[in-house]
């Protein structure tokens, strides 16, 4: 902010030059230098109290008071405990809880990205892209919520292109008959191997499956409340797997609503120490707990399963999840490539109807 002293043809004049809380170079001249020292004076004094006309919210709200209203609203979602709140911390620690939205740019959240792609994991490990993307995608949700919320003008991802990495994710890992057999057999918690035959009958999700509780298996199905698309699901119960829910709930006499618990009824948390240690003595590598999903999936489709069916069990919104397993079903391919007969065998006629319009029939002859 300065005054500054003009003179031109129609004498001295006295300009204030200055920038508004919202970025705009503000320039404005008086004939007497006290007058503009006041209004200059004035301009201060109501942007230091934030009461500058057209302030835009941006620059009155902190990023803490949007991570705040964001925790309040959607707190309640599955996802926010397990990732959401820790992205938070980070989002509070690399930008500043105090810092204002409208001093969050573009580049501050390219750079962000790129530095999460250098951060190693909580276990030593380099952070995939898809790791990166749902830290940003929290964030991006964030700002569009504030838009919303209307506690700032506009989101600054909006201000270039789409800070999304390009995701591999394509993974087809998953376990043959003596894999699974030498996996059962090593398993040394009877928990463990409990855990993984229920994945193996079902395809449920690791959080999915610890936290089953009796009540939700009835008349042959396990019907599932709390996913990760928070959609309810219905599963069917084979007679291996009834078989053995039976087993537990003998051994366990219900001491917990929970069907995989601990002696003192307690759900476990997690498995991963006795699932590795399993892979390990099984001489398993490059498979995750959630491979064993995978390994449902595959082989329910070689088994004859039917994709539309898979669909439902395993609880994919679109059919186009569903159909990375469909090089696995030669019931499908055999069906589908039927239509090629007659392509290329010479003398024949045979009549095709297009798909588009009311189009005639045409004939293909080998003349």
């Amino acid at each position: 902010m300065a005054i500054r002293k003009r003179e031109g043809k129609r004498g001295v004049s006295w300009q204030i030059d200055y920038f508004d809380p919202n970025g705009k170079r503000v320039r404005q001249s008086f004939k007497k230098k006290k007058d503009a020292e006041a209004e200059l004076g004035k301009r201060v004094s109501l942007i230091a109290e934030k009461r500058y006309l057209d302030v835009k919210r941006d620059y009155k709200t902190t990023l803490g008071e949007l991570l705040d209203k964001y925790t309040e609203n959607f707190k309640h979602q599955a996802c926010f405990q397990s990732g959401k709140r820790w992205f938070i911390d980070d989002f509070k620690a690399h930008f500043g809880e105090d810092t204002r939205l409208s001093n969050i740019r573009y580049v501050d959240l390219e750079t962000y990205r790129n530095l999460l792609r250098q951060k190693v994991t909580w276990f030593g490990g380099i952070r995939t892209n898809a790791a990166v993307n749902r830290q940003m995608s929290c964030l991006h949700h964030i700002f569009a919520k504030g838009v919303e919320w209307e506690m700032m003008e506009r989101s600054p991802f909006d201000r270039g292109k789409s800070l999304r990495l390009k995701e591999n994710n394509t993974r087809y890992r998953f376990l043959d008959q003596d894999e699974i057999d030498r996996l059962l057999d090593t398993s040394d918690r009877e928990y463990t191997k409990d855990v993984i035959v229920t994945v193996l009958h079902t395809g449920m999700r690791r959080q999915e499956v610890l936290g089953l509780k009796w009540d939700e298996i009835k008349g042959g199905f396990i019907y599932l409340s709390k996913t990760k698309t928070d959609e309810t699901r219905q599963i069917p119960i084979d007679k291996d797997l009834a078989e053995l829910l039976k087993g537990i709930r003998k051994r366990n006499q219900l001491r917990s609503e929970h069907v995989f618990c601990d002696n003192k009824g307690k759900p476990f948390a997690t498995i991963t120490t006795s699932f590795k240690r399993a892979l390990r003595k099984a001489h398993i590598e490059d498979f995750k707990f959630h491979d064993l999903r995978h390994t449902f999936a595959s082989h329910f489709v070689m088994r004859g399963g039917k994709l539309k069916t898979l669909k439902k069990i395993l609880g994919h919104k679109t059919i186009q999840m569903t159909m990375r397993y469909a090089h696995l079903s030669s019931e499908f391919t055999k069906e589908e490539i039927e239509c090629m007969n007659g392509l290329t065998a010479g003398g024949c006629h045979k009549s095709v109807t297009f798909s588009e319009g009311s189009q005639q029939l045409v004939n293909i002859s080998g003349k």
